[in-house]
């Protein structure tokens, strides 16, 4: 702000702090510049003396209003400090019931979260088919609950002419066991006990399959595997 006032600063004190005095009078300075100005104003006594320059200078200007009374706030604080608990009022005779049902309710649903869940689903078994050097490839899903086992061609194309694949399962004992063809792209057999660690394999037979019990060319195979 602009200095109208026909004198220097007294004590020979920074025209800047001058300036500063008198826009803290008028109220004007920012809030960081006020705060950092009302520190130096305890300490400095020199700037005192400015402040009390200014607000002389000033004080003419509040001749020209009259002084207003301060309201009594004093109510508005205590209302809003200490509320006034609203008087009970006689509720209907239903309310009690429809307040009883929705305890209830509650109560209900509080002991609900409480109640064992099903158990757990054990998780699915899988596999996936592969052989060194071979195009075809083969994944498998079961579904312990359904004892279903679901295979189905990844990659490569069906048997040659002539030709089937064969599904096998071999377990702990280490014997081949025969699944069934493999017809198309997709498969699904009842396998009743199968285990992690089995190994599943695909075989190149003759049409019909094998004649012997055992598998005649191994193409892919893989262990099975909890999901």
């Amino acid at each position: 702000m602009s200095d109208t006032r026909d004198h220097m600063a007294p004590g020979g004190s920074p025209p800047e702090d001058d300036l500063l005095a008198g826009e803290f009078v008028i109220g004007t300075l920012p809030l960081a510049e006020r705060m950092a100005f009302e520190a130096r104003l305890k300490a400095e006594p020199a700037l005192q003396r400015l402040v009390a320059g200014w607000e002389a200078h000033l004080e003419p200007l509040n001749a020209g209003y009259a002084e207003a009374p301060a309201p009594n706030l004093l109510p508005q604080i205590e209302a809003r400090l200490f509320p006034v608990a609203p008087r009970a009022r006689r509720l209907p005779y239903w309310s009690g019931l429809i307040g009883g049902l929705v305890a209830a309710g509650i109560v209900v649903a509080v002991a609900l979260q409480f109640i064992p869940g099903p158990a757990p689903v054990v998780p699915d078994l899988v596999a996936t088919l592969a052989g060194e050097g071979q195009s075809l490839a083969f994944a498998a899903t079961y579904d312990i609950e359904t004892a279903e086992l679901t295979v189905t061609r990844t990659a490569g194309s069906g048997p040659a002419d002539g030709k089937d694949y064969e599904l096998w399962v071999i377990g702990a004992s280490g014997v081949p066991v025969s699944l069934g063809l493999l017809p198309g792209d997709k498969a699904v057999v009842t396998v009743p006990d199968l285990k992690p660690n089995f190994v599943l394999a695909v075989s190149l037979e003759a049409k019909g399959g094998s004649t012997t019990g055992a598998p005649a060319e191994v193409l892919v195979a893989g262990p099975v595997t909890a999901l």
